[in-house]
């Protein structure tokens, strides 16, 4: 029997060389910088202009869905944040007077100007009644501001110690919108308490 030699294979003092997951070298840092710098000016402008549009787009239909779902995270900044959750609890948790008049007024508004063309002696006669209606609400509005402006500086200290510059206008503007229509949705129901 002749000795074998052994083969390459079966030896085990020769070692593979190690195989790289990548299959290529690391880049260099030159070439690194070089992939992501980007030209300050845009030489398709037109393409450039419609991709910003379209980003655009995406981010107020984004925050539209987020005003009718109440997701805060995606919603404008001025509707984000504990304080003004808090205020538009407090908000949609009362009944409002603006949220009955302003269709009150509407239904007024189309009777002043259909009346004189139907009737012209009656609108003579119910025109200074639907005048002290209207003078009326719109002193009631106010007094209603007045009374929420008082409840949320209170609220607001109670809970958050300091009152936030604007809160008070922004629980105000929301108070006279019509509760279906305002943004964003209401989370509560008329009485419920502010939630946590």
């Amino acid at each position: 029997m002749s000795a074998r030699t052994p083969s390459p294979d079966s030896d085990p003092t020769t070692t593979r060389p190690a195989q790289s997951g990548k299959g290529r070298p690391t880049r260099t840092r030159k070439e690194a910088e070089a992939a992501r710098r980007r030209p300050l000016v845009v030489t398709d402008r037109k393409e450039a202009r419609r991709r910003d549009r379209a980003k655009a787009q995406q981010q107020r239909m984004l925050a539209q869905k987020a005003m009718m779902t109440g997701d805060e995270q995606h919603m404008p900044l001025q509707h984000r944040g504990p304080q003004r959750r808090f205020v538009r609890d407090v908000v949609d948790s009362r009944r409002n007077v603006a949220e009955l008049f302003f269709p009150i007024a509407l239904v007024f508004m189309v009777i002043a100007l259909l009346l004189p063309l139907i009737r012209p002696q009656l609108y003579l006669a119910m025109s200074s009644a639907m005048l002290v209606v209207l003078w009326g609400g719109i002193a009631l509005c106010v007094i209603d501001g007045f009374l929420l402006r008082r409840r949320l500086r209170t609220a607001l200290t109670e809970r958050f110690g300091e009152v936030e510059r604007g809160l008070v206008g922004y629980g105000i503007m929301r108070q006279i919108q019509i509760r279906r229509w305002r943004l964003p949705r209401p989370g509560i129901k008329h009485g419920e308490a502010p939630r946590r």
